[in-house]
């Protein structure tokens, strides 16, 4: 695969050196405009010799609510005094670590929740040339409910499906079994889509043909999301069994786990995990001496949020430019060189060796208030304990956020919320009926605003995926708590700024699109905005949601389209008064 291979060259040398690529097109019979092409895509490659000290601030959600932008500023004038040309310091997007902000890399080596003297002595050091070594996380299992081996690796649902005893189920049966455990449990993709698991595993099995393959997608670059990073790193035996358990029902013999190239602990870990099942049989040839095989290894992603969309990711597989592909086909018909694939993301795996093992049921009724199942929710913001929880669906705000959470940052009001990262938008403290004026949403407030009430307390919303949709909202893994510090102008800027920034540039509506929305939100905080109207964003929202090919074009506005909705007289105040609440913008 090219895209490792230009991987282990950064490695070595810390960009792309031509010679290399020519070399590197030589040996693998490869146009080097082709080499190129892939390299000048991804942002992790460097095409040129930078300077001897990079620092990258991440810019997204979280860390923009804790001082990122304050930090950068910082970090380029302490760059500029000990390193001048030597040091460069830029924004860089959503690094997985929003628990512990802010986070940056050095060098490629990420760091999270260090004093501003600990990253100053880490630039000092990279500037000395010394070996950075990234920070580690905490490795230990927590008693989650989903590790049915409470940190002991049996591999019994591998087991289960192996065994062929006389007398007993075919394997065709037992493989039935898994498919209506996972139909009986309603679990679905994790990753956001909420696809039917057992709907994709059973279309890949009837797909003719000996040739088929799964892919684990552990890219997770949303801002907010980080949850699957603790999944990696505290239990990745369970996504080795549940990529095996789906290669052997859906009839694939080989996987591959594609995780971002930030989650360097994370690779380790997979990889020693990969390794060891290789060593007690349930993976490779002839798993536990039948006549099954499943090959499974890590794939490195080159970077790149657009990466998290399957089809883009099974692009960069095939050593091409990271572009969603138009749909259909669907990857469970024609994935991976055209072939059948199951692409699930790290929790919806992890959680399916448990449902082999325990029956639907047991996943199925972990969920309270009507809804169904269990969750992992990565919580960040302005809250006292950030951190991957594991929740039932169904719970409210409330529990979410001073339960889990321990409550709110500093004494401050909660202000809003975002239950998708930027993806969904805002939701603010207080519902207001009149906001709510789709037939979907109307009808869902005649049935939940106290009669003669025209507001509604946010922390009283059950977090479901129907009810987040009854709001014209969504669910997602990151769930990102703003306080009544923060100006929604500005944090709506930082979002649509993520999906500017991340856009492949496939689609004209979503590459032009993406930019006009900055530059609206630009001119706002500036004081200079002149449109009579915000209709025109309306306008162009639309057009993106109808025309863009894959779900960044078509979610992209959705934070000023909610800044809209929900907050209408703080957007005013920037609008009319040219004044900022919170005092954030217009230099104030």
């Amino acid at each position: 695969m090219i895209v490792q291979k230009l991987r282990e060259i950064q490695h070595r040398f810390g960009w792309l050196p031509e010679r290399e690529l020519r070399e590197l097109s030589v040996a693998t019979e490869t146009p080097l405009h082709r080499i190129h092409e892939v390299a000048s895509f991804f942002p992790h490659y460097r095409l040129e010799k930078g300077p001897t000290v990079h620092v990258a601030v991440c810019r997204d959600m979280a860390c923009h609510l804790h001082g990122a932008p304050a930090l950068q500023q910082s970090l380029t004038r302490f760059a500029s005094e000990i390193g001048g040309q030597e040091i460069e310091v830029t924004g860089v997007s959503c690094l997985g670590q929003c628990d512990s902000t802010p986070a940056l890399a050095v060098n490629d080596s990420c760091f999270w929740g260090i004093s501003a003297s600990e990253i100053r002595s880490k630039i000092r050091s990279a500037l000395d040339e010394k070996p950075l070594h990234q920070q580690q996380g905490d490795r230990s299992p927590l008693g989650w409910h989903i590790d049915i081996y409470d940190g002991q690796p049996r591999y019994e649902a591998i087991r289960f499906l192996v065994s062929d005893v006389e007398g007993g189920p075919s394997l065709e049966h037992r493989r039935d079994q898994v498919i209506e455990a996972l139909k009986v449990s309603n679990l679905r993709g994790m990753g956001g889509a909420g696809f039917p698991t057992h709907l994709k595993w059973g279309s890949v099995r009837s797909q003719p043909g000996p040739e088929k393959f799964v892919v684990c997608n552990a890219d997770e670059s949303e801002p907010g999301t980080f949850k699957d990073r603790e999944l990696l790193r505290r239990t990745p035996y369970l996504l080795v069994e549940g990529m095996v358990l789906a290669g052997l029902v859906s009839g694939a013999t080989r996987g591959w786990v594609y995780v971002r190239h930030e989650y360097e602990e994370e690779i380790e870990v997979m990889e020693e995990a990969i390794k060891a099942a290789y060593a007690i049989g349930v993976c490779g040839k002839n798993i536990l001496g039948s006549n099954l095989s499943f090959a499974l290894e890590v794939f490195v992603s080159p970077g790149g949020y657009i990466c998290g969309e399957e089809t883009a990711l099974l692009e960069a597989m095939e050593d091409r430019r990271g572009e969603p592909r138009n749909k259909p086909p669907f990857p469970t018909i024609a994935g991976l060189y055209g072939k059948p694939t199951v692409i699930n993301n790290v929790e919806t795996l992890c959680w399916t060796p448990g449902i082999a093992m325990k029956g639907g049921e047991w996943y199925r009724d972990g969920g309270t208030r009507g809804a169904t199942g269990m969750r992992f929710v990565s919580i960040s913001g302005d809250v006292n304990n950030p951190g991957v929880y594991e929740v039932p669906f169904g719970q409210t705000v409330r529990e979410l956020v001073f339960g889990s959470a321990g409550g709110m940052l500093g004494n401050q009001k909660l202000k809003a919320i975002a239950t998708s990262g930027p993806s969904g938008g805002f939701l603010p403290a207080v519902l207001k009926k009149a906001s709510l004026d789709s037939p979907r949403s109307s009808a869902w407030a005649e049935k939940n605003f106290t009669p003669g009430s025209d507001t509604y307390d946010i922390l009283d919303l059950p977090l479901d995926l129907n009810t987040l949709g009854d709001v014209d909202n969504m669910l997602g893994a990151a769930f990102i708590v703003i306080g009544s510090n923060a100006c929604m102008v500005d944090f709506a800027l930082n979002c649509v700024s993520f999906y500017r920034n991340e856009s492949c540039g496939k689609c004209v509506p979503c590459r032009v699109g993406s930019q006009k929305l900055v530059d609206v939100l630009v001119e706002i905080t500036r004081g200079k905005y002149q449109q009579p109207s915000l209709e025109v964003v309306d306008e162009l929202a639309r057009a993106m949601s109808l025309t863009s090919i894959c779900g960044l074009g078509q979610i992209a506005a959705n934070p000023m389209k909610t800044l809209m909705k929900h907050f209408p007289e703080e957007l005013e105040e920037h609008l009319k008064h040219r004044r900022c609440p919170a005092g954030v913008c217009f230099g104030e």
